[in-house]
């Protein structure tokens, strides 16, 4: 066990764990009983998806992410698979097309519709064959679009390419073959130039996805690996497993030699599976217990101790699969870091929990909200396969920013300090003469003759958060979402004030420029 310090100075020192009500909870709903390691449950901004019983092959569910309380029994399902479904997985994307892998040797991608579901989703958009036995494992790529990783009971990873017009695909762009046993884990780095697997045969792989030649690869009598993980851009990977004493055990590898972990930490004796989750953002650990509802985190160093223990969110009600919300889809006017979804077979409940860091103000947190990946693919699927990295899009999560782009920017050319008298003079009349239009049009008019156009654009642009537009999400059901959207809009109209109040400021600031330049001239 290592050693924990006491006192040691971090933002996310103090995040906690928030349940949601009961309200917000998602009641009746028929979790799958399959003991198949995985999550079983994928969520996006729109909808979260779950895998559901079903009588006569497999199915899952897709449920607008606010249509909370009791579900419908005869809600309607996503039922194309001949076996029980195995895996799900939203696209990183686009938040309407989710793809699918069963026992039926098959992996399907679904159009959700837009509206509510009225019945059942039985016909996939493309069907994808190729594996031999049941497919455990699907990973989408983390830059490019419409590159999807699959994996099964064959040993082989298959790399499709979907940017195609055929409904059925037989045939992957690559085949790797180097694994002899079950692949019970995949996960890419931040561009997806490199995959870590970690197999049955208690072995990390590191390889090229295009090649699949195998880079690096971890073999440590002490830590038997069942999930691996890249921490983001820190060049470290993390495995989860059990030690020789069959403690669960978390351990810290380096990218660059997989030949002895960084650190180990051994955990508790239970025996359920861990699942790792990495935040690259606040570069935080998150580990998921299977079995138990206990929720531990850590804060990853760059330098020794690298596993910084924080502390441990714990629940009486044990979860048998998880779900996480992108980060454009998180509420950052609570300070929201991190939203796990954790399903309750005992109860058929799916339970959301929010990561918080604690901050008396209600403005926008820069500190623990920088740019972090959007929807917008950074490369298309041909550009991947043609050997093309590229980092991922940033977003601002900041209400009403634009997308930017991760490529690098040239920056604006700087003006000269040593400008000729000509354009000195120049300048100068240019601002004079806009002295002159403010004198006569005033302030107050140029604000209200904008046209409307571009005030409902900016309007929208206001009502949005997050994605969604305040004016349609549905009407409060119970006096509590009725004071919640009513705290939301105090918090709008807050942020709104003081917009206006930065505005007023610089427009003071560009009138006392333009009466100091007015001055100046004077005297010459």
């Amino acid at each position: 066990m290592s050693w924990h310090p006491q006192y040691r100075s971090s933002k996310f020192r103090h995040v906690y764990g928030k349940p949601a009500s009961k309200e917000k909870c998602y009641d009746c709903v028929p979790i799958t009983c399959s003991v198949h390691d995985n999550h079983f449950c994928t969520v996006n901004p729109h909808f979260i998806a779950v895998v559901t019983e079903c009588a006569g092959g497999g199915a899952f569910l897709v449920i607008p992410i606010h249509q909370t309380g009791k579900l419908d029994p005869h809600y309607p399902r996503v039922c194309g698979h001949k076996g029980n479904v195995l895996d799900i997985k939203w696209s990183p994307f686009d938040d309407f097309v989710i793809a699918s892998c069963s026992e039926d040797a098959t992996v399907k991608i679904w159009d959700i519709p837009k509206h509510l579901l009225t019945r059942n989703i039985t016909s996939a958009r493309k069907e994808l064959l190729g594996h031999a036995r049941r497919v455990g494992l699907i990973e989408w790529h983390p830059t490019a679009s419409n590159i999807l990783f699959s994996t099964g009971y064959d040993y082989k990873i298959m790399i499709w390419n979907l940017d195609t017009k055929e409904p059925v695909i037989q045939n992957p762009v690559k085949t790797i073959s180097c694994h002899k046993d079950v692949i019970l884990s995949m996960s890419f780095n931040t561009d997806g130039s490199l995959l870590a697997t970690a197999c049955r045969d208690r072995k990390i792989r590191l390889m090229d996805p295009r090649s699949g030649a195998v880079l690096q690869e971890a073999s440590c009598k002490s830590h038997r690996v069942n999930k691996v993980l890249f921490l983001g851009n820190m060049k470290k990977l993390l495995s989860t497993g059990t030690s020789r004493w069959n403690n669960r055990q978390i351990a810290l590898w380096a990218q660059g030699d997989l030949s002895v972990p960084l650190a180990e930490e051994d955990l508790d004796g239970a025996s359920g599976l861990l699942f790792p989750f990495y935040d690259s953002d606040t570069h935080m650990l998150y580990v998921v217990s299977k079995g138990d509802g206990n929720i531990r985190y850590y804060e990853i160093g760059a330098e020794k101790p690298y596993l910084n223990y924080l502390t441990e969110y714990r629940s009486p009600l044990p979860q048998k699969g998880i779900g996480i919300m992108p980060k454009r889809g998180l509420d950052v006017s609570a300070c929201e870091i991190f939203r796990f979804y954790k399903l309750i077979p005992g109860k058929s409940l799916i339970e959301p929990v929010s990561m918080i860091v604690p901050r008396r103000s209600e403005s926008y947190q820069e500190d623990i909200y920088p740019m972090t990946a959007g929807a917008q693919p950074a490369l298309t699927a041909q550009e991947w396969l043609n050997g093309i990295n590229k980092g991922p899009v940033l977003v601002s999560l900041r209400p009403g920013s634009e997308i930017l782009n991760s490529m690098s920017q040239f920056p604006a050319k700087e003006p000269s300090l040593r400008s000729t008298e000509s354009n000195w003079y120049q300048a100068m009349t240019e601002r004079m003469a806009m002295k002159e239009i403010q004198k006569q049009s005033g302030i107050q008019e140029m604000r209200g003759q904008k046209n409307m156009g571009e005030r409902f654009q900016e309007d929208r642009q206001m009502r949005l958060s997050n994605g969604f537009d305040v004016f349609e999400r549905p009407p409060p059901k119970t006096e509590n979402e009725l004071l919640q959207m009513f705290y939301r809009q105090q918090d709008e109209i807050r942020r709104l004030r003081e917009l206006v109040n930065q505005r007023d400021i610089q427009i003071t600031q560009l009138e006392l420029e333009i009466r100091n330049i007015h001055q100046d001239s004077g005297r010459y």
